[in-house]
């Protein structure tokens, strides 16, 4: 964890957040920029050849019916066979758009990847695949799992990710859509299985109390998951989070008994200063000389009226306190 991070989440609860992910074998491919001319620049020579080979064609024909067969045939032969490659030729011309890359092949081996947008000429007997270099999202369906303590719970998460190598996205693994998604669920599930939902200890994590710190944790493992297929993680972040159906109403009333209990501890705290600053203000200020016996007293009936849920209804002592 950087510095910065540190003190960004300085309140945040020290706890281990390491990535635990599974060893990816290393890439045996990865991206190499493929050798291509400008597509106008190509479009044009074949364009040239083919009127060239027609022009020859025709030329051929006339020598040829003059009866000068030995010149003629060849140049009609020639002719016909520049018009066919030139036809041919222009097969190698591919369209590139924006966001988009051409994964090149040549006779089933990697040649290299074209990401410059525009029409781009390549070699006419390879073959291309287009494959999409845009930010794509991913959400998972709501996964039921248990969490650390065993509660089941409802967890789904957004994953925003893009390609970033475009031979290792269709060389190394067999679908890396399918793959990003499962591994994705894969990631969520052990996430959900390491912490609880609500920490009972104070110093503990939660996925409800600490998402920030579980997102990135996810993040990493995300990245340490998919970086096989060529895949960048940009974020991650949890769309869904609740307690199972079964247990919901259960764990309501927890949540509404921790609630009610920290605000008795705050009212106590602050009626016992209230009651503080009141027995100083009356002996600072000499209004009435008050005993141990007279001052419990006075603790009790302003610590019932501070602390009470309803009105305090007031009754008047016309005798003493002794009597």
């Amino acid at each position: 964890m950087t510095e910065q991070h540190e003190n960004h989440h300085a309140h945040a609860p020290a706890a281990d957040l390491s990535v635990d992910a599974p060893d990816m074998p290393a890439p045996q491919v990865r991206e190499v920029v493929a050798h291509s001319i400008p597509g106008g620049l190509g479009l044009l020579l074949t364009v040239l050849g083919v009127f060239a080979g027609i022009g020859l064609s025709i030329f051929g024909g006339v020598i040829g019916a003059n009866g000068n067969n030995a010149v003629g045939v060849p140049v009609l032969i020639f002719g016909v066979l520049l018009v066919l490659t030139s036809f041919f030729c222009m097969s190698g011309v591919k369209m590139v758009a924006p966001g988009e890359a051409r994964v090149i092949q040549l006779f089933g081996r990697y040649v290299g990847t074209i990401r410059t947008d525009g029409l781009r000429w390549v070699n006419p007997l390879t073959s291309s695949q287009k494959i999409s270099t845009r930010v794509r999202n991913h959400e998972t369906a709501v996964l039921k799992v248990n969490d650390a303590y065993g509660n089941p719970i409802e967890l789904a998460a957004i994953v925003v990710w893009k390609v970033e190598d475009t031979a290792q996205a269709l060389f190394e693994v067999d679908d890396f859509l399918e793959f990003v998604a499962t591994q994705t669920e894969s990631a969520v599930r052990h996430i959900a299985l390491e912490y609880p939902y609500d920490a009972h200890e104070e110093d503990g994590l939660s996925l409800r109390g600490n998402a920030e710190e579980i997102t990135e944790k996810l993040a990493a493992e995300l990245t340490a998951r998919v970086q096989a297929a060529g895949v960048r993680i940009i974020e991650s972040r949890f769309s869904h989070l609740a307690y199972a159906p079964e247990i919901a109403s259960a764990m309501l009333q927890r949540q509404q008994a921790g609630a009610v209990v920290a605000a008795r501890q705050q009212i106590v705290e602050g009626a016992v200063g209230m009651v503080e600053m009141a027995l100083h203000r009356i002996a600072e200020q000499d209004i009435v000389e008050l005993d141990s016996e007279r001052k419990a007293a006075m603790v009790s009936n302003l610590m019932v009226v501070l602390c009470g849920d309803r009105s305090a209804q007031p009754v008047l002592n016309t005798g003493t306190l002794y009597q």
